[in-house]
């Protein structure tokens, strides 16, 4: 049964934020709204007593995000035998530059999902995953592609992580100086900072007659403002 929708359905004792928790959300609006807007994700779990974060691509699809690699990751491997895991995603938006070092900060959205990952196992559900994943990077490319063929699917592990328990994190705004900090003649001020894709560089075997497509172009991905 789907969980229902509030303004913090996906809080739990785990993911309620203690530090500055008027920056924070755990509405399931919110969080989706930041993971559509990224496609780069780092891991955590612990193997044989050893810390790991691995840094890997994702896709969400509803209330469920999707991880592949290689069918030899140990990451993987590992997390399919159903360890707890925390998937983080953070936006860097801009440097806040204050008067002092002690405010000065980052404007960013950051979300953390926290559970216990699934096998992806049926070919056909599988490829689905591989296609959600490859369209949250880049929109449109899949359809240009040739897709995985048996014994690719074979090679390749994927992980389902239902979004269940999770939390956001946001910083917006000016710096926020000490009062008497705002009396120095020092220059302060929002860097804004945003991923900027530059021109597509063709393969050196591609063909001459094949222009780089809209997506390419235009870097249209899903959910960016």
């Amino acid at each position: 049964m789907a969980k229902a929708v509030t303004g913090a359905d996906l809080k739990s004792p785990r993911t309620r934020l203690k530090r500055l928790p008027k920056r924070g959300a755990h509405d399931f609006a919110t969080v989706a709204a930041i993971l559509d807007e990224g496609f780069f994700c780092h891991v955590g779990f612990v193997s044989n007593g050893q810390p790991y974060v691995i840094p890997t691509g994702y896709g969400r699809k509803d209330r469920t995000l999707y991880i592949h690699g290689s069918f030899a990751s140990r990451m993987l491997n590992e997390l399919a035998k159903g360890i707890p895991l925390c998937l983080t995603v953070t936006l860097v938006d801009g440097l806040v530059l204050a008067r002092s070092g002690f405010h000065s900060s980052v404007n960013y959205r950051s979300v953390v999902v926290l559970g216990k990952a699934g096998l992806v196992d049926e070919a056909q559900e599988k490829a689905a995953a591989l296609e959600i994943i490859s369209e949250q990077i880049l929109p449109g490319r899949w359809a240009d592609i040739r897709w995985p063929d048996r014994k690719e699917l074979k090679a390749t592990l994927v992980l389902k992580l239902a979004i269940d328990e999770a939390s956001a994190k946001i910083r917006t705004g000016p710096p926020l100086d000490d009062e008497e900090d705002y009396a120095l003649r020092c220059w302060a001020d929002v860097m804004p900072l945003k991923i900027v894709p530059g021109e597509p560089i063709p393969d050196a075997r591609l063909p001459k007659d094949i222009p780089a497509p809209g997506y390419a172009r235009k870097f249209p991905r899903q959910g960016r403002k």
